[in-house]
């Protein structure tokens, strides 16, 4: 059965190190006047029953722009900035239903409907895991693996998979079944990875 709304939890993920943004924290940095990470979780609250915030520095300011949507900040378990995966297991062990939606906190724009598509997808496939693909103008495609709904069930495996010492989401991802969305909207994904591209993203008022 496709899960619905209630049955996912959305994570916003800010908890990495920012290092090509000159080791700032991304999801802080303002975009048209509000932070980041406040435009991602504007466009993950309407897609979730619940909502969660992986960040490993600045947990007050993160709880404070988290309180209107009535998300949680969660921490990793694993120290040294180990990754997306750490932030994915918090977000799993502190979910309380059985779909996990991550998105990273510098994509502001990201679908509407992400849930939906990913969540169809899931239920069609029988799948354990739904992530992202991008098709260009030339059909060439591009991964977008952080965008992803997956069951909380894999929580022990993942945490086993980060024990063993291993870091790569693509790589863990490859242990379950896995289904690839196709998005047409490239800019729906764009995030800001520096300070040059967050510049860019101000000057370009999104697609509404």
């Amino acid at each position: 059965m496709q899960p619905s709304r209630e049955q996912i939890t959305g994570l916003l993920l800010a908890g990495g190190r920012g290092m090509r943004m000159g080791g700032v924290d991304k999801g802080l940095q303002t975009l048209h006047g509000e932070p980041l990470a406040v435009h991602v979780l504007k466009r993950l609250a309407p897609q979730t029953g619940a909502l969660l915030i992986s960040a490993n520095r600045h947990p007050d300011t993160y709880a404070a722009l988290g309180t209107p949507f009535g998300a949680t900040v969660v921490a990793d378990t694993l120290p040294g900035f180990p990754g997306p995966l750490a932030g994915l297991l918090a977000g799993m062990r502190a979910a309380g239903t059985a779909c996990l939606l991550s998105a990273p906190c510098d994509s502001p724009w990201l679908p509407t409907d992400l849930a939906a598509h990913l969540a169809q997808a899931l239920d069609a496939q029988q799948a354990d895991i739904a992530t992202v693909t991008t098709l260009d103008a030339h059909g060439d495609a591009s991964l977008h693996p952080v965008f992803a709904l997956l069951r909380t069930s894999l929580a022990d495996d993942l945490a086993m998979f980060l024990d063993a010492g291993e870091r790569k989401v693509r790589a863990w991802y490859a242990r379950h079944t896995t289904v690839e969305v196709v998005f047409t909207d490239e800019r729906a994904f764009y995030n800001a990875n520096s300070l040059q591209e967050l510049a860019d993203l101000e000057r370009d008022r999104g697609p509404g």
